[in-house]
């Protein structure tokens, strides 16, 4: 029997069409069949009432973990791609950060078995630049493109030889495949736990310097100038990080980049756990653990050139880098806590807040999440145009929701916005033209 679902009366706003207005969407086996003023309701069509509600194509993340193989108490591709859909998401892409990594055929075909039989969206697999992570040596690449990998990452190791980082990028231009990399040297962020400035220097953790960030950006750029190759530079987070990239798009450079929900948002001063300026008493807890992410947050000065950057375009879009932790991987002193926040039911509501405050059109922030990771993966989705799937997501804009990580549905509870007011909820997501939330 032909399945119909017909989305009533919304606010439809598809970036990559211009369209912004009131209308009717029906979908019809899986697929976006019309979009209209009003469309008469078809026989045995489930009817879907998104009057006052944002209806835009599902949101797309380019660097989530999903902990599968391997870490299977922290998420699975099950919970992990369900708690994506809770936060509107239709699409993501899974680091190889997974024990063990996915350098080979037989791991990732593992990890897109799992998806097809336990997700409830789209997995894209990422695979390693190099054996293990380890840096050493460069994975079988054309064997893992020929699987479907969207691209090469030994994401949270950076790629620190600079003859192996030229090699896989010279490798990966063939490929026509970006390199992702998590800049980062190591030797100057070494036991480094949050971001270096008067924050760390009160609380007396060792901070993590701009530079730390900034001098492989710099390196990757000039690589990739050498090579042809396209690097993509992980979560973004200082000021001098984006002029680089400013600076190397300007000259043609094959270089794009992202940022998260929490560098947009959120500054250095949350990891005292009231994000205020001043030197109020930090009570008995001097420090919140879910605050520790890595690259760190930064200052109020990063998160300003970060929206700024985002509105021009320097900044392709945004991605999540959700990254799920038990709860004994955070409850303990902040320098051996685990790097990482779960973001994806809270990524929306948090920035809307940018939207709600001005800082943002509510156009550009679903475009930043639909059609450029989209163009970026060179995928016909992110859109809502005739005879593409029906991957949708619909937003209240204006519904105030309390943050509780004990609704969440991702294993992560980590989250440093428990008990935050937000404005914005994913109301429902569809995926191929099924309600999956």
């Amino acid at each position: 029997m032909t399945l119909k679902t017909l989305i009533k009366g919304g606010r439809i706003i598809d970036p990559s069409q211009g369209i912004d207005k009131i209308s009717d969407l029906l979908i019809v086996d899986g697929l976006v069949k019309e979009i209209n003023t009003s469309i008469s309701k078809p026989r045995n069509a489930e009817i879907f009432n998104a009057e006052g509600l944002i209806v835009c194509p599902g949101f797309i993340d380019i660097h989530c973990h999903l902990r599968e193989p391997g870490e299977e108490y922290k998420e699975t591709i099950q919970t992990g791609t369900a708690a994506a859909a809770a936060g509107g998401f239709t699409t993501v892409c899974a680091m190889p950060n997974t024990q063990p990594a996915m350098d080979n055929q037989s791991v990732v075909e593992y990890v897109l078995k799992k998806a097809k039989e336990t997700a409830s969206i789209r997995v894209l697999p990422i695979g390693s630049v190099t054996i293990g992570r380890k840096g050493k040596q460069l994975s079988e690449m054309s064997e893992l493109a020929d699987l479907g990998v969207i691209g090469f990452s030994d994401d949270g190791d950076p790629v620190e030889d600079p003859n192996i980082m030229r090699q896989a990028l010279s490798y990966s231009a063939g490929l026509k495949l970006p390199i992702i990399n998590h800049c980062e040297v190591p030797s100057l962020a070494d036991g480094a736990s949050m971001n270096e400035g008067w924050v760390s220097n009160r609380l007396g953790l060792k901070g993590m310097p701009s530079s730390a960030e900034e001098v492989m950006v710099a390196r990757d750029i000039s690589l990739a100038e050498l090579t042809g190759g396209h690097v993509h530079i992980a979560h973004a987070s200082t000021r001098g990080t984006i002029d680089l990239i400013r600076s190397a798009k300007a000259n043609g450079t094959k270089v794009t980049c992202e940022v998260t929900p929490h560098h947009l948002t959120l500054t250095e001063n949350t990891v005292m756990g009231h994000g205020k300026d001043d030197f109020q008493p930090l009570g008995t807890n001097a420090y919140d653990t879910n605050a520790k992410v890595n690259p760190p947050l930064r200052s109020k000065s990063d998160v300003a050139s970060m929206i700024e950057s985002l509105n021009t375009g320097t900044i392709d879009f945004i991605a999540t880098d959700h990254a799920p932790h038990s709860e004994v991987d955070k409850m303990t002193t902040f320098q051996d806590s685990s790097f990482g926040i779960s973001v994806l039911e809270t990524a929306l509501g948090s920035l809307m807040t940018l939207v709600d405050q001005g800082q943002m059109e509510v156009n550009t922030l679903i475009k930043k999440l639909t059609n450029d990771p989209a163009t970026f993966l060179g995928m016909d989705i992110g859109n809502l145009k005739t005879g593409t799937s029906g991957d949708i997501t619909i937003i209240d804009p204006n519904e105030i929701w309390t943050v509780d990580p004990g609704d969440f549905i991702s294993k992560g509870k980590n989250t440093p916005l428990e008990g935050s007011l937000l404005k914005g909820k994913i109301k429902a997501t569809f995926y191929q033209g099924t309600k999956v939330y």
